[in-house]
């Protein structure tokens, strides 16, 4: 089977990690790089923890550049209290083989710019601030992409942000728009989706007898039920982008006429279908039960 080359643009945060460890892991992955972006916490600290979670996998080969501290426009919004001060809710992991780079857009465009266009995907896993750079200031680059998936928004689920907006897109919307009006082959995973995908504590102890991947993702969602009510974790967003890169099969896809609110008021960010829309496909339903499995598959 052909290993899908990816750029993963992360901001880890706990399900950030989940999901990189599993693209690490799976096999099915060729992982070129990370990308980080100020999301959840501050750069230093996601760029710090994309390096510890390459450590761990022994995949120094590996390189992290540092991408946008803030926002396009706006400020940004910090997630600590769900994320812990380290952003991986204090599991331990080993510092980071190598230094990080420090042009995050530069990078992905020259390495677009020497690859064949259409090679390489981008799994977009925070705020599109990168991405949104990249089209600004290289669009040829950019236009050279395979395909973008993005953990993004929300369209008939609450937001967690305001009322209709979620976090990555809240984070930055201007950056959320410019890439949803790019023209590109991108598919958001928003929270209709992600939020039907959530581990039981069964779940998590199988991980941990499953390796290194899957001890390490197992002491991550623990760290989530700290934030979290009844019997599940907090939803796993990230790992779903993972998961509908190798099974589309498994979620319903649908093509919707979406704006960001560009607007300063609570719902800053979220996805609208009303005013100057695009079409955009989006990620409308999955099978929690099936994407779970494929999720520890692959941590295994």
């Amino acid at each position: 089977m052909t290993r899908r080359r990816v750029v993963i643009d992360t901001d880890p945060g706990l399900d950030d990690a989940v999901a990189i460890l599993h693209a690490l892991n799976c096999g099915r992955f060729d992982v070129l790089g990370l990308t980080t972006v100020a999301g959840n916490i501050g750069l230093d600290v996601v760029t710090r923890n994309a390096g510890r979670l390459l450590a761990l996998m022994g995949r120094g080969d590996i390189p992290v550049f540092a991408g946008a501290a803030e926002p396009l426009v706006r400020k940004g919004i910090d997630e600590a209290a769900i994320h812990g001060d380290d952003g991986l809710g204090c599991v331990i992991l080993p510092e980071p083989a190598a230094a990080p780079g420090e042009d995050a857009v530069g990078w992905l465009a020259d390495l677009l710019a020497r690859e064949e266009p259409g090679t390489v995907d981008i799994f977009a896993l925070g705020p599109l601030t990168n991405v949104a750079t990249l089209v600004l200031l290289h669009p040829a680059a950019a236009n050279r992409i395979g395909r973008i998936i993005a953990m993004g928004g929300a369209i008939d689920e609450k937001g967690n942000v305001g009322p209709r907006s979620e976090f990555n897109l809240a984070c930055d919307p201007e950056a959320a728009d410019i890439v949803l009006r790019a023209g590109l082959d991108l598919t958001l995973v928003p929270l209709d989706v992600t939020r039907r995908v959530r581990a039981d504590r069964d779940y998590v102890a199988g991980l941990r007898a499953s390796g290194v991947a899957g001890e390490t993702a197992a002491g991550l969602i623990e760290a989530y039920f700290h934030n979290a009510t009844g019997r599940e974790s907090r939803p796993l967003h990230d790992p779903c982008v993972m998961l509908l890169a190798l099974a589309p099969e498994m979620f319903r896809i649908e093509t919707r006429d979406l704006a960001v609110d560009l607007g300063g008021g609570p719902d800053a960010g979220a996805l609208v279908g009303e005013g100057d829309t695009v079409a955009v496909k989006v990620a409308m339903g999955v099978d929690a039960d099936a994407a779970l499995a494929l999720l520890a598959g692959g941590l295994a």
